[in-house]
């Protein structure tokens, strides 16, 4: 059984007497290991299907079954135990409280889950995320004392501390420079090979490269669904480490 499954999933917007649609039936089914990229241009309905996804907006008409359960039918409080129980999101901005520590910036989902855990427990699984985002020695750090990339890291490691099934993640290198987009593309990819399922939004087809599957949208349709095998970010990350040291040593000789 599929780990997401939609049928003929619709999303209209009413302003009015106007109606506009952003999804136009959408079938879709993402295996469990995925590593899925979702492209498409403005007014596509990407970040419509990234919504409905996360159980941030319920569609008009259609199914959506999440682990083999219909969540298009569950109310606000239903879904906003599904997106704390098996969700976790990592957007372009980040998104982190300015004025606390990537600590407890990490620690914030755990604050508002079921499972009544001890603060030793809640500290103790926030220092193990910033540990899988290689941050365990910037825990007491503000995020202006982050470098972009760290904070971002900081955004995955919030993700990734209620362990959730499906990784969210909408335009998470927008921000970022050339080498930290790299190094977080490695970073999911180490992830998805962990087993975590991923789904990202990205308008950079250089990006959706390193996924293993690339669905592009255009009208609120899919336009196409591709399998494809992965580049490797591990490998493109030396290899731009490797320019770069190129590119010094020639200044420092010219």
């Amino acid at each position: 059984m599929s780990l997401v499954q939609l049928k003929h999933i619709t999303r209209v917007y009413k302003s009015g007497s106007l109606a506009v649609e952003a999804l136009r039936g959408i079938d879709l089914e993402i295996s469990e290991g995925n590593f899925v990229s979702i492209m498409g241009a403005s007014g596509s309905g990407k970040s419509t299907l990234m919504n409905i996804l996360g159980c941030l907006d319920k569609p008009t008409s259609g199914n959506y079954n999440l682990a083999g359960e219909d969540v298009s039918t569950f109310d606000k409080n239903r879904l906003a135990k599904i997106r704390n129980r098996m969700l976790g999101f990592v957007f372009q901005s980040f998104h982190l409280l300015p004025r606390t520590s990537a600590l407890e910036n990490v620690e914030l989902p755990l604050l508002y889950n079921d499972d009544n855990l001890s603060w030793k427990e809640i500290h103790k699984r926030a220092r193990e995320a910033l540990e899988i985002v290689s941050l365990g020695d910037r825990t007491d750090h503000n995020p202006n004392e982050l470098s972009g990339g760290q904070q971002q890291r900081v955004a995955i490691a919030r993700a990734l501390v209620s362990k959730p099934k499906i990784l969210l993640a909408d335009e998470p290198t927008g921000n970022l420079d050339s080498r930290t987009t790299l190094e977080i593309v490695e970073l999911f990819q180490r992830l998805n090979q962990d087993g975590l399922t991923i789904i990202m939004v990205t308008h950079e087809p250089e990006i959706a490269r390193f996924s293993n599957r690339i669905i592009t949208l255009r009208d609120g349709l899919m336009s196409s669904d591709k399998s494809i095998e992965p580049l490797n970010a591990r490998q493109a990350l030396k290899n731009w480490k490797d320019q770069e040291k190129i590119q010094l040593e020639s200044e420092v000789l010219s």
